[in-house]
C-alpha cells in the first residue's frame, strides 16, 4: 500500500530582526535555491517570493518530512549561501521562528497569486499586521512581542 497526501504550506519567515536586508534584484537567485532545497527532499515548491524582510514559501510536503524539519533545512541552507556569495551583504540570518499554514489544494491560484503580488500588498499592509491578521483569522495563540 502506499501513501497518499495533498499537504499544502504556505511557510513565512522573516530576516533577524526584521531588518530589510533582502535585496530586490537579488532575491531572483535566492528563491531558485529555496525551491531546489525544497526538490532534494522530495517536497515541491509551487512559489516562492518576498520582500525586503520576509519570504513566503507555496509548497507541498512529502509525508516523509516534518514540517520543522523543512524550514531549519532551508533557513540553514539558504543563510550559508547568503553569506557564501554575499548575496545580500547586510543579511545577519533569519527569524527564529516562522509561521505555517496549510490550505486546501484549490487554494493554490489564489496562494500563488498572493505570493506574486507581495510588493503591491505590502504597500497597503505592513508585514506585521499581515501576519497577525492571518494568526488571528486561523485562531493561532500568539504574543504580539514574539512576532519578530
Amino acid at each position: 500500500m502506499y501513501t497518499y497526501t495533498q499537504c499544502l504550506y504556505q511557510i513565512t519567515f522573516h530576516t533577524k530582526f526584521n531588518e530589510n536586508t533582502l535585496i530586490k534584484s537579488n532575491r531572483r537567485i535566492l528563491f531558485p535555491y529555496i525551491s531546489k532545497v525544497i526538490s532534494n527532499k522530495k517536497c515541491h515548491a509551487y512559489r516562492i517570493g518576498g520582500v525586503e524582510d520576509h519570504i513566503h514559501i507555496i509548497m507541498r510536503l512529502n509525508p516523509s518530512i516534518a514540517l520543522s524539519n523543512m524550514v531549519k533545512d532551508i533557513k540553514l541552507s539558504s543563510s550559508h549561501m547568503i553569506r557564501e556569495t554575499k548575496l545580500f551583504p547586510k543579511f545577519r540570518g533569519w527569524q527564529v521562528g516562522y509561521a505555517a499554514f496549510t490550505y486546501s489544494y484549490d487554494a493554490l491560484p489564489d496562494l500563488i497569486e498572493y505570493v506574486d503580488n507581495q510588493e503591491k500588498h505590502h504597500v497597503k499592509e505592513s508585514a506585521k499586521n499581515e501576519l497577525i491578521n492571518m494568526l488571528k483569522i486561523r485562531n493561532v495563540d500568539f504574543d504580539e512581542k514574539n512576532l519578530f
